[in-house]
C-alpha cells in the first residue's frame, strides 16, 4: 500500500505541471475536486443519513485540509516551482503529522521514529539545497517562496492524518473519503464553472481536452482513489507511518522530472538515500526475544 500510493502522489506533481502549460492553478485545483468528487459521489449520498452531525463535521475538515486546500496549494506553488521540488518539499508531511499530533491530539514517539524522521529530514534538506539543477550547498539560489506554499499543504496533511486517526477511527475509509470530497465539491464546482476561464479553454485551445485528461486522472486516480488507500491505511497503522509515503514520493517526482528533461546530481542521490535510510530506520519493528 506504501509503494502503491508513492506511485500514484509521486506522479500528480508531473500532471499538475502539464495542467498547468494550459489551465490555471485554479482551474486545476478545483477541476481536481470536481473529478474526485463526482467519482466517488455515488458512494457518498447513501451514506449521509447513517452518520451523525459531528461526524459530519470532522468531514467537512477532512474535505477541505486533506484534499480542497492542498489542492489549490500545490498547484499555485507549482507555478513557480518544479516539479521535481514539490514532490520534495511534501515529505515534511511526517514531521508536520508529528508536530500536530504532539500539540493537539497528545500523540507521542518513539525514540526510533524521531531517529528515523531526523535522518529522512536531513536527506529532505539536502534535496531542497541542491535545487533542481542540483548546484551543492547553493542554497539561497535554489529556494523559491513558492515552496512556503508547498510546506502549508503538507500542515494541512499532518492535521488531515490526525483527524482520521484519532476522531472519526469508527468510520470506513471510502466513507471518509467520499463524504470528505462530496461536501467541498460544491464550493470547487461554483468556483470551476463560475469564476474561471475553463470551459473557454476547453473548447477553444489547442491541448486543452489533454490537459483536462491529466487533471482528471490526478482526481480520478492520485485523489478519490489514492485517498480511499491511504485512509484505509491510517485506520490500520500509526499516524507516522502511514504519512511516511511522502519519504518516497520525491524519488517518483524526480524520476518524472528526469523523464520531461531534468537530471539528477550526486546531492540528489545523497539525499534519496538519506529518505529511504530514515524510513526504514523509523518504521522498523523490535524483534522481540524468544
Amino acid at each position: 500500500m506504501l509503494v502503491l500510493l508513492a506511485l500514484i502522489w509521486g506522479s500528480s506533481f508531473i500532471l499538475i505541471k502539464k495542467a498547468l502549460l494550459i489551465f490555471s492553478a485554479g482551474e486545476v485545483g478545483a477541476f481536481r475536486i470536481v473529478t474526485a468528487g463526482m467519482v466517488l459521489l455515488p458512494l457518498a449520498m447513501p451514506q449521509l443519513k447513517r452518520l451523525q452531525n459531528k461526524q459530519l463535521g470532522y468531514l467537512l475538515t477532512i474535505g477541505f485540509v486533506g484534499s480542497f486546500i492542498p489542492a489549490f496549494l500545490f498547484a499555485t506553488a507549482q507555478t513557480n516551482l518544479s516539479s521535481s521540488l514539490a514532490g520534495v518539499i511534501n515529505a515534511l508531511t511526517p514531521l508536520m503529522v508529528v508536530t500536530v499530533g504532539a500539540f493537539f491530539f497528545g500523540s507521542r514517539i518513539t525514540s526510533r521514529n524521531a531517529l528515523g524522521l531526523l535522518i529522512a529530514f536531513v536527506g529532505v534538506g539536502i534535496l531542497v539545497m541542491a535545487g533542481s539543477e542540483g548546484k551543492g550547498w547553493a542554497v539561497f539560489s535554489s529556494i523559491n517562496l513558492y515552496g512556503l506554499l508547498v510546506v502549508g499543504a503538507t500542515i494541512c496533511y499532518g492535521l488531515n492524518v490526525n483527524i482520521i486517526k484519532f476522531r472519526v477511527q469508527e468510520i470506513e475509509a471510502k466513507v471518509i473519503t467520499s463524504v470528505s470530497l462530496m461536501m467541498v465539491l460544491p464550493l470547487a464546482a461554483v468556483y470551476l464553472w463560475g469564476f474561471t476561464d475553463f470551459s473557454f479553454k476547453l473548447l477553444h485551445m489547442d491541448g486543452a481536452w489533454r490537459a483536462a485528461g491529466y487533471i482528471t486522472a490526478l482526481g480520478v486516480v492520485g485523489t478519490a482513489a489514492a485517498l480511499i488507500l491511504f485512509n484505509a491505511m491510517v485506520k490500520l497503522v500509526t499516524p507516522v507511518f502511514a504519512s511516511s509515503v511522502t519519504y518516497l514520493v520525491p524519488m517518483v517526482a524526480l524520476f518524472w522530472g528526469v523523464l520531461d528533461g531534468e537530471s539528477l546530481f550526486f546531492f540528489h542521490y545523497l539525499g534519496i538515500f538519506a529518505v529511504i535510510l530514515g524510513v526504514w530506520l523509523g518504521n522498523r519493528k523490535t524483534k522481540l526475544p524468544k
